[in-house]
């Protein structure tokens, strides 16, 4: 069924004579309701999801791409010398704003998770790292690789390029979840609300038959029911929403520590997004009952 404009608020305000062909409660009304309510939280949070899953993907390129790593392995002996002229080496780079050598302490606080915060670093051969940071337009790797093994031949370079295509595609395959998710729980809402519309329609057979003889027409018949469950559509939609959003707002919020499961809330305007399921599923609910309707009293016939 179609709406103009002009028949906007009639359709809202509804008609008392024609609300009775519809049953104001049973098993159709609560499958309705909570159709509409669970789809809508679900939706919420696929949403956040999606949402969420974007900006990580954002938030791992840009750091990612602002930072390497040198790994400078040596003799004890030959240590800081070769440090020196490392770092001189990538002073001299274009496209590096900084290097600096990480001290001991900095070292051990990255090992620690693995090997415990004891851990005798002057004891063992661990590695110098070098913390490099990229201009915005980056750096010629490969040049700089080259000048390394020229000049510091035990020095590698990670430029974060191998950690960070397989981080930005799966979060990016995660943002596309997310939508294809918040797609699927839209097609399962409009399923679950024509069968109700169609189990409605087929216990008030003998009502609309009566209707029928007493000149009702079926656009009349229909837009009764198509009335009904939009707005039970609509209620359940926005119960559902609320819930999901308290839900959404009691997540950890991403802070110094923010990992994945820390980011998942909403940000900004990203809070007024949700607003909008409610309309979108009555709006499916609207489209899936005016089918439902036209289907079932046609088969009435």
């Amino acid at each position: 069924m179609k709406l103009d404009p002009s028949a906007a608020l009639a359709f809202l305000a509804g008609d008392a004579q024609a609300d009775r062909v519809v049953p104001p409660a049973g098993f159709t009304v609560r499958l309705t309701l909570f159709t509409s309510a669970a789809m809508a939280f679900l939706m919420v949070f696929a949403l956040a999801l999606s949402l969420a899953a974007g900006r990580l993907a954002a938030t791992w390129s840009a750091e990612l791409s602002q930072g390497a790593t040198l790994r400078l392995s040596a003799p004890a002996e030959q240590m800081a010398a070769q440090t020196a002229a490392a770092i001189i080496v990538l002073q001299t780079t274009p496209g590096v704003a900084s290097a600096r050598a990480l001290s001991a302490d900095e070292q051990r606080a990255l090992l620690a998770p693995w090997f415990g915060p004891d851990l005798p670093l002057e004891d063992l051969p661990v590695p110098q790292l070098i913390e490099i940071t990229e201009e915005r337009g980056g750096f010629d790797a490969e040049g700089l690789r080259l000048r390394l093994a020229a000049e510091v031949p035990g020095a590698v370079l990670d430029d974060h390029a191998r950690w960070r295509k397989p981080l930005v595609r799966a979060a990016n395959a995660l943002r596309a979840l997310g939508w294809v998710s918040i797609l699927l729980i839209g097609a399962a809402s409009a399923a679950m609300i024509t069968l109700a519309a169609n189990a409605a329609l087929a216990a008030n057979a003998q009502v609309i038959e009566v209707l029928r003889q007493v000149g009702a027409t079926d656009g009349y018949i229909a837009q009764a029911f198509v009335r009904r469950f939009t707005l039970r559509a609509l209620t359940g939609a926005a119960a559902g929403t609320i819930a999901g959003l308290i839900a959404v707002s009691l997540l950890p919020s991403a802070g110094a520590e923010a990992s994945f499961l820390t980011g998942l809330g909403l940000r900004g305007w990203h809070w007024l997004l949700p607003f909008l399921i409610p309309p979108v599923l009555g709006a499916v609910a609207f489209w899936a009952t005016g089918v439902a309707a036209r289907t079932t009293l046609e088969g009435l016939s």
